[in-house]
């Protein structure tokens, strides 16, 4: 059930401009049929203007608020380990109806990639490769191939069509050499530049002799799992 609840103030001044307004004209008129009645008593908090009786006739919907009677306690979603993943954390941020992957599938995943040692700096995303009619190109790969890193593929393996996930992917899940996927590809200086800083970041020799390989390849993506073709059983 859906109770209104009005603020007061904006509405209430409207009322009382309207109402005060209509006596005067109730009384003009009696004056022109020869029926006059008692003149309204003033009211010295309103002083009616052409301007104030233009605007008594709007309400401001913003003073109106629909307030749900017994609003329901929704529980905040948290990020969970997977299982079995080496400390890949994930938070669905909506949970798919489709079919569910599995190793050997062939999917297609549209993506954020973040690197947290960057301040949550975007190295690439899916949405920024498109085809000739200006349309974002998933990112196509088979799970169980080994060309994807280990937190990627962990992350999609349980995932359900049209589902969108979250995950933090620690060092160790994440980037292990320069030709795992997905990488910004090679076509332009500028996507190459974020390559080149995406890896430079990562294998830092310096700042990994300090110790701070636990933070430089730490990643964040946002994946969407949008279509799955099922591995052919012979």
């Amino acid at each position: 059930m859906t109770t209104i609840q009005c603020c007061g103030s904006p509405a209430a001044t409207a009322a009382t401009l309207l109402h005060s307004h209509f006596r005067h004209l109730r009384h003009k008129l009696s004056l022109l049929t020869n029926k006059p009645t008692s003149p309204p008593s003033p009211d010295p908090a309103i002083t009616l203007t052409r301007r104030d009786i233009s605007l008594s006739a709007i309400v401001p919907t913003s003073s109106f608020f629909f307030l749900p009677a017994s609003p329901a306690k929704s529980v905040p979603a948290e990020f969970f380990e997977l299982p079995g993943s080496g400390g890949v954390k994930a938070l669905d941020l909506r949970v798919g109806s489709g079919d569910v992957s599995a190793t050997g599938d062939q999917v297609a995943i549209h993506y954020f990639g973040r690197l947290a040692a960057k301040q949550g700096w975007r190295f690439d995303s899916t949405y920024d490769h498109k085809d000739d009619t200006g349309e974002p190109i998933p990112f196509v790969f088979t799970l169980g191939s080994g060309k994807v890193i280990s937190g990627i593929e962990t992350a999609v393996k349980s995932m359900k069509v049209g589902g969108v996930r979250r995950v933090i992917i620690p060092p160790s899940q994440g980037y292990q050499n320069t030709s795992q996927e997905p990488i910004p590809p090679n076509v332009c200086y500028v996507v190459f530049f974020d390559r080149q800083r995406l890896f430079t970041t990562i294998f830092n020799p310096t700042r990994l002799a300090n110790g701070e390989g636990s933070t430089l390849g730490t990643l964040i993506f946002d994946i969407e799992l949008v279509s799955l073709r099922h591995r052919e059983v012979p």
